[in-house]
């Protein structure tokens, strides 16, 4: 289980392609530090498992049905990446519950800044909408955010100086792509009432 609180950005290296799995490689000092072959951490929202480790490198075996379900795919050498370790029971929650399970890949509509904030604005998938409320949570490429609007298929989320400096965010363009992850209890919700309410049948 993750937070959504970054810890570092990391740099993607060579990516060794072209069969299943692809072995992604990543440069990250910082977030090494305890960590041990198969651990897990959360590389832009996707949690994945750690298969080797070497200085300050290690390398994590991405599947091909991964790669088509969210931006991992889109990674070349130079890219950054937000990373964050497995949070421990005695830690803190600073964000919230984050399984690193992507929903979904949403997209980049729009940004503007305002009074000091960045407005980002982005277009989700079908069928997330219905997990996501205003003031509510959502994890986009693994940064725990706050709803501050949405309307239809499209959210509004409001980025401080902070966020946009310490993770992948502030390098965001229109028409970009990022990971979605919805918050979990939305999903348990809406499975455990599918039986007693009409017209909800066939969801999760």
């Amino acid at each position: 289980m993750f937070t959504g609180i970054i810890e570092e950005l990391g740099t993607v290296e060579p990516l060794t392609s072209g069969t299943d799995p692809t072995r992604l490689r990543i440069r990250s000092p910082q977030v090494l530090e305890g960590i041990a072959l198969g651990d897990s951490i959360a590389v832009s929202g996707c949690c994945l498992t750690v298969t080797s480790l070497e200085g300050e490198h290690w390398t994590a075996d991405v599947i091909s049905t991964t790669l088509a379900a969210t931006s991992l795919g889109d990674l070349a050498p130079g890219d950054t990446v937000n990373l964050e370790r497995c949070v421990r029971a005695d830690g803190r929650l600073d964000g919230h519950i984050v399984q690193g399970h992507v929903d979904g890949v949403g997209t980049i509509t729009g940004r503007e800044e305002e009074a000091g904030t960045t407005l980002l604005r982005l277009a989700l998938p079908g069928g997330l909408a219905r997990y996501v409320v205003a003031k509510g949570s959502l994890a986009v490429d693994g940064v725990s955010l706050t709803v501050a609007a949405i309307d239809g298929d499209e959210v509004t989320l409001g980025l401080i100086p902070e966020t946009l400096a310490r993770t992948t965010l502030g390098r965001l363009g229109i028409g970009d792509r990022v990971n979605l992850e919805v918050d979990v209890l939305a999903k348990y919700v809406e499975k455990l009432t599918a039986s007693l309410l009409p017209g909800t049948e066939g969801t999760r």
